[in-house]
């Protein structure tokens, strides 16, 4: 059965992939920090659906554990076809905020740095079989001004975006998917006040994650959830980018 990695997999939206994965029959290696939650996860999966599942402790912010999970997800003689690339969390200071950059340093080295070590590592070993996915976690705030984390999930999609141009024609695809506000408990352990949000900005969690292993087996570079936000993010693109600031302020503010 093919393989599947997926990092930051005990909460979220990660905690859905591993589900979904599972379900469809894909073997596991789950990465996180938590080992002890990965282990009754992976049981629970083993149990549930019969698949395999490698249980992979890692810190994403930590340079040499990158490492280490980039040795298995390029590995040669145990392939993996598909990586999600989606451990994350929020950044909250403002920008002119003198302890800043104690959240942007780590949050840079786990959703930017870190994507594209494993993205590389996983990317040179699927080419050269040819074929595989790669899948990165970005958000909608990359289309908007919302600060520090609008600047870093922008650099992991436009980075997702140049790899789908070098792994054209290669049976390889890399996908950025571009979530907005999701029923998962991410926010609430980001200290974000959902009950200020719009219904309408909601996307349930599975019907994200079945859209987009839908776009990947599709080789879409972007997946955008529901019509709502298709439609919010190609107006982002296009309008005015002081309404676009107006916009990412009114927003910032109601978190």
């Amino acid at each position: 059965m093919p393989t599947a990695v997926v990092t930051g997999a005990t909460s979220g939206i990660g905690a859905v992939f591993v589900t979904h994965l599972a379900a469809r029959g894909d073997d596991l290696v789950m990465v996180a920090r938590d080992t002890a939650r990965m282990e009754k996860r992976a049981e629970e999966l083993r149990q549930a659906y019969g698949v395999q599942v490698e249980v992979l402790t890692a810190d994403l912010s930590d340079r040499a554990q990158v490492d280490r999970v980039a040795e298995r997800v390029g590995s040669t003689t145990e392939p993996v076809e598909l990586l999600v690339n989606n451990a994350g969390f929020g950044i909250h200071s403002r920008l002119l905020s003198p302890d800043v950059m104690e959240q942007v340093d780590p949050a840079w080295e786990v959703m930017v740095r870190a994507v594209m070590v494993l993205s590389g590592a996983a990317g040179r070993a699927m080419v050269e079989r040819g074929h595989g996915a790669i899948l990165n976690v970005t958000s909608t705030a990359a289309f908007m001004t919302m600060g520090a984390y609008s600047a870093i999930k922008e650099a992991a999609t436009v980075y997702t975006e140049g790899l789908s141009n070098e792994l054209h024609g290669t049976g390889v695809t890399a996908t950025a998917l571009c979530p907005g506000y999701v029923h998962t408990e991410f926010h609430e352990r980001s200290g974000i006040r959902t009950s200020r949000l719009p219904g309408p900005l909601w996307v349930d969690a599975d019907e994200l994650v079945r859209d987009c292993l839908a776009d990947v087996a599709k080789g879409k570079v972007l997946s955008i959830p529901t019509v709502r936000y298709k439609i919010g993010m190609a107006a982002a693109r296009r309008i005015p980018r002081a309404l676009l600031r107006r916009i990412s302020g009114v927003l910032t503010s109601t978190r």
